[in-house]
């Protein structure tokens, strides 16, 4: 360890680049594979299944039904709504799923569009993640949590502001905490919170469906299910599917962590393919059990649609639905603070972020500095207090990201036609979530001019910061060496070296003669 931080220690005042190759080397010429610290390959296919519905079952399923009814105007339009968001996200998970065997580098979208595209394009979309996107989602998460657990002591009022946010900072600290000491901790409580989130449901789906056996579904019937609350509009439609689209956010993140899956090539798309059925399957019978007990203008009128569809059915028992919601974002947050620090290291790898963000602790391989950025911006986004209008820049921001990146992959496939490819798409995929992607982001940007325009100016202020402080190769020396100092700082206080990488594992597959096979 001396070794590798007096080397660290010296080249953190060169230029970076060099500076970060060299200290890439362990030193090791004997056996350069024994002491190799890497990312530890710990996920495997339960545990895949268990991020990727982990982190799309957060506090969405609570919150988002309600807006896509507003929206959609009538409970069976409201439905449709749903299906079709989870064959959207299908869509779009079956090209991530060829993304990432092609080019399995953890850090998703990032990863993927600046190997396409460039620097510029990944820095834009990592910027607006990190600025603004995981630590808001993060913190709306939280706020749900401490707004659930503390419900049953307020029973007639909102639980204090204060409150909420020291819970919630509490809960955030503790969860960087696990994910800081092991993968495999982090691992652990997301599978069993996964397992909590999807009885959870089940509770509210058997609860429905009973309902309905009972003759109780008179809002599902056809004739009242279609009647309009409003006139439908097309941007109105558009919003209620960026509305759902948040309830599926989180669908993508499995990517980020590729490094650390077990057989990625295997286990990446298979994980996919049996997540987002199951949660498509469970959105819509969640959403068909709300209105067996529930008219849509009490549904519009509840704030907390698990809470309420508790109190009319559960009886003495409708305790049980606050501290179900509670585990439920409890599990969200420990999947957004596991994935999206793996963000904040692939883009320190790249050189978009201060390379402090891509070492690891020596020991337990775990990317302390990068839990303790992404801990440290929900914290700030908690202490601003309003984050509602910051969701819809984010839901926009998503489906841009989402967009460019499956774009990329048509463009991947024109630059490299050759390219050795275990999984391949029909082009009819890309090019449907595309059509869509395009027909959503169009006229939600009619309808909501300011919210979709906000979002693209946040995305839009990282051009500066990219030309200044990545594109920018000869900067002062006096400005290396603070920097050096500092990335030698964090390493004494964090315990944490540069990973080695596995060739094997990150680098994109090799191109293919005519004669070869896929």
């Amino acid at each position: 360890m001396d070794g590798t931080e007096e080397r660290n220690r010296k080249n953190c005042g060169k230029n970076e680049p060099e500076a970060r190759q060299k200290m890439l080397d362990t030193g090791d010429e004997k056996d350069p594979a024994k002491d190799r610290v890497t990312l530890k390959k710990e996920i495997g296919l339960m545990s895949a299944c268990a991020i990727i519905i982990g982190n799309i079952i957060g506090s969405g399923i609570f919150i988002s039904p309600k807006g896509v009814l507003e929206h959609a105007g009538s409970v069976g339009f409201s439905l449709i709504v749903w299906v079709l968001g989870g064959g959207i996200c299908a869509l779009g998970s079956l090209c991530y799923a060829e993304l990432g065997v092609t080019i399995p580098k953890s850090g998703g979208d990032y990863s993927y569009v600046t190997e396409i595209f460039g620097g510029l394009v990944g820095f834009l979309l990592l910027w607006s993640a990190v600025l603004i996107m995981y630590p808001t989602t993060l913190a709306v998460i939280a706020l749900t949590f401490s707004n659930y657990v503390l419900q049953p002591a307020f029973p007639n009022c909102l639980p204090p502001y204060i409150a909420t946010r020291l819970l919630s900072t509490t809960c955030v600290l503790f969860l960087t905490w696990v994910n800081c000491s092991s993968v495999r901790w982090g691992t652990r409580i997301q599978d069993f919170f996964t397992v909590g989130k999807l009885l959870a449901l089940g509770l509210i789906i058997v609860v429905g469906l009973v309902q309905i056996c009972r003759g109780h579904y008179d809002a599902l019937r056809p004739q009242v299910a279609f009647e309009f609350i409003r006139d439908p509009s097309v941007g109105q439609i558009a919003l209620a599917f960026l509305q759902a689209s948040f309830a599926f956010s989180g669908w993508n993140f499995l990517n980020y962590v590729t490094e650390e899956v077990v057989e990625p090539r295997k286990n990446l798309p298979r994980a996919i393919y049996i997540s987002i059925p199951l949660v498509t399957l469970v959105y819509t019978l969640t959403n068909i059990a709300y209105f067996s007990s529930m008219s849509p203008e009490e549904l519009l009128a509840s704030n907390a649609v698990a809470v309420t569809f508790g109190e009319k059915l559960l009886g003495m028992f409708s305790w049980v639905m606050p501290i179900s919601v509670a585990l439920s974002t409890f599990g969200g947050i420990n999947g957004y603070l596991f994935t999206s620090s793996r963000l904040c290291f692939s883009g320190a790898r790249e050189g978009h972020l201060p390379y402090l963000l891509a070492m690891i602790h020596l020991k337990s391989c775990t990317p302390i500095p990068a839990l303790l950025v992404c801990c440290t911006a929900t914290i700030v986004i908690l202490c601003i207090g309003e984050t509602h209008n910051l969701i819809n820049y984010v839901s926009f921001i998503n489906y841009l990201s989402y967009g460019v990146t499956i774009a990329g992959l048509l463009y991947y496939r024109w630059k490299k036609p050759n390219l050795v490819r275990p999984i391949k798409v029909n082009l009819l995929v890309p090019i449907s979530y595309l059509v869509f992607w395009a027909v959503l982001l169009g006229f939600s940007l009619y309808s909501e001019p300011v919210v979709c325009g906000m979002g693209l100016v946040i995305m839009l202020t990282g051009v500066p910061i990219y030309f200044i402080g990545v594109h920018w190769k000869d900067k002062p020396k006096w400005l290396y060496s603070i920097v050096g100092a500092v990335t030698f700082l964090g390493q004494k206080l964090c315990y944490v070296v540069f990973p080695q990488d596995d060739p094997s594992e990150i680098t994109p597959l090799t191109e293919k003669t005519e004669k070869s096979e896929l």
